[in-house]
């Protein structure tokens, strides 16, 4: 199955949403939080009546795993652009994700443009280094999207980081399932650490909070990625994120504060 009939859900009236979290989509037999918050940004989309997340804030309260789950949803607002959506994504003994989200449309969005940033300068995806599935590291979610890092970002795998906190890649799902804009959210966290990078014992980096703002729906093909950490301070670390589809429009940010457990 894929990322769109992965992150299905069902209404069942009053907006509650029946869903099921997959296999194959974990990383340290957790779910992945950007799988998860698509999860909960389909059904808010769902709820909201619009056809595009425009931003999408989730807050992680515990792991997700295999299973049964449900999206219980309020439409806090129905404005003539936006609607505003909040959600919560649960089981049947825990609540996995609390999250708001602001919903649209973007074929429609216009007005005056300036970019001051460019995709970032990456090989050709046959020429980055893939990343391949396992049952520990890479975590089986890898077997899921098709990522190629940048060959001067992907040493921390074989234990020689660049000492730069930055990853840069291509992204697409597999089989050549199209990217939509709800997989806008699980691409912004599809790519390992930044801080893997970095000279410091940090084995993992559970996601407190992530937010995605989607800016435009991608064209066909491989989206050009780059994350950047400036700070790792006081145990937390925050990851931005920034993404083009393959024209150079750039389609995605996103910010995320994780955690650095100690010890």
């Amino acid at each position: 199955m894929g990322f769109a009939a992965d992150t299905a859900v069902h209404a069942e009236g009053d907006g509650r949403y029946t869903a099921e979290i997959r296999n194959g989509w974990d990383i340290a037999s957790n779910a992945n939080g950007g799988y998860l918050l698509s999860m909960v940004a389909r059904a808010m989309r769902d709820a909201s009546g619009r056809p595009d997340p425009v931003s999408v804030t989730g807050h992680f309260l515990a792991p997700g795993h295999p299973g049964p789950a449900e999206v219980l949803t309020e439409v806090v607002k129905q404005g003539r652009t936006l609607a505003t959506v909040t959600a919560s994504l649960e089981t049947a003994d825990r609540r996995l994700v609390q999250a708001i989200g602001a919903f649209g449309d973007l074929s429609t969005s216009s007005g005056p443009e300036l970019v001051e940033a460019a995709p970032p300068a990456l090989p050709p995806p046959g020429e980055c280094v893939a990343v391949v599935a396992t049952d520990t590291f890479p975590p089986p979610f890898m077997g899921r999207v098709d990522l190629r890092l940048h060959p001067e970002d992907a040493g921390f795998a074989d234990g020689t980081p660049s000492g730069r906190l930055r990853v840069r890649g291509w992204f697409r799902l597999r089989d050549g399932e199209p990217i939509d804009t709800v997989a806008l959210v699980l691409a912004v966290d599809a790519f390992p650490p930044t801080v893997f990078n970095a000279r410091l014992p940090v084995a993992w980096t559970p996601t407190v909070e992530l937010t995605a703002h989607v800016r435009a729906r991608p064209s066909p093909g491989w989206l050009r990625c780059a994350f950047t950490t400036r700070f790792v301070t006081g145990g937390f670390l925050e990851e931005d994120g920034v993404l083009w589809d393959d024209t150079g429009t750039l389609v995605a940010q996103s910010r995320q504060l994780a955690l650095i457990p100690r010890g």
